[in-house]
């Protein structure tokens, strides 16, 4: 699904965030990326949606180069990217009106109208995610979850292969981020989806990925990857062998700092 080759990235006036840095994930696998502040969590996100990309090396998705965002990709971010002006409504709709547009293939080829399949598919999003009854609000007149819900509707509604999530969950208070957290845990079971989550806390990387990336400060260079048998379960931090793998992942964040 995703092929890393070797790959170099900077940013002007700075070190190398990843030098010659290569990295693996197939397709339907769920990943965690975790690691310091500065360290280049989101820069990989972004290279893997093709918002930026690599000085040297390759980047490849499906077997294909990565040279642009490629419509098959979701993106989730933290601040959840609504528009204030727009319902939940018209925010949920909002890729399918790019879509039409840009066309299926996202190179500017106007489609001739949105399936009618699809326009059912938004009140299903919006049944299946709990905000159907907030359709007609704006993002200023709900909360912060059901905020987050709206751009996960969105983006699930354009049936992606690819989910990439960048700390979507950070701002939200306990309750709410666990909830979120099952919710797309279940919905990437669903269906063949293959996810890159990045987060800041350990206890949301053991739920999120099967497999756990930690990066590390002064530039990546060798991936540091941990297998994880504890993703999608919340009630397991009592275990010893969950207690270990959270120490690993504490030591090799503080090596890597």
């Amino acid at each position: 699904m995703i092929q890393l080759e070797r790959i170099t990235f900077h940013y002007e006036k700075h070190l190398p965030l990843f030098e010659e840095f290569s990295w693996q994930v197939a397709r339907g696998q769920s990943w965690a990326v975790i690691g310091p502040s500065g360290c280049g969590k989101s820069t990989l996100l972004y290279l893997l949606a093709g918002l930026q990309h690599p000085q040297q090396g390759t980047l490849r998705i499906n077997g294909e180069a990565l040279n642009a965002p490629r419509p098959s990709t979701g993106l989730i971010l933290q601040d959840y990217g609504l528009l204030p002006w727009s319902t939940v409504r018209q925010n949920v709709r909002l890729g399918l009106a790019l879509r039409k547009f840009y066309g299926p293939d996202g190179k500017h080829t106007p489609a001739a109208g949105v399936p009618p399949q699809q326009e059912k598919a938004v009140d299903q999003w919006l049944e299946r995610l709990g905000i159907a009854a907030i359709a007609e609000k704006f993002p200023g007149q709900i909360s912060g979850g059901q905020r987050q819900r709206t751009a996960i509707a969105r983006t699930l509604l354009l049936e992606p292969d690819l989910l990439l999530m960048d700390e979507p969950f950070a701002s939200l208070d306990t309750p709410t981020r666990e909830d979120l957290q099952q919710l797309v845990h279940t919905l990437a079971a669903e269906r063949p989806l293959t996810t890159v989550s990045v987060t800041h806390t350990i206890d949301e990387a053991l739920f999120l990925g099967e497999k756990i990336l930690v990066l590390k400060n002064g530039g990546n260079r060798a991936p540091l990857v941990l297998e994880n048998p504890f993703s999608g379960q919340g009630t397991q931090q009592s275990e010893p062998a969950y207690q270990a793998l959270t120490a690993r992942i504490r030591e090799a964040l503080r090596e890597s700092a």
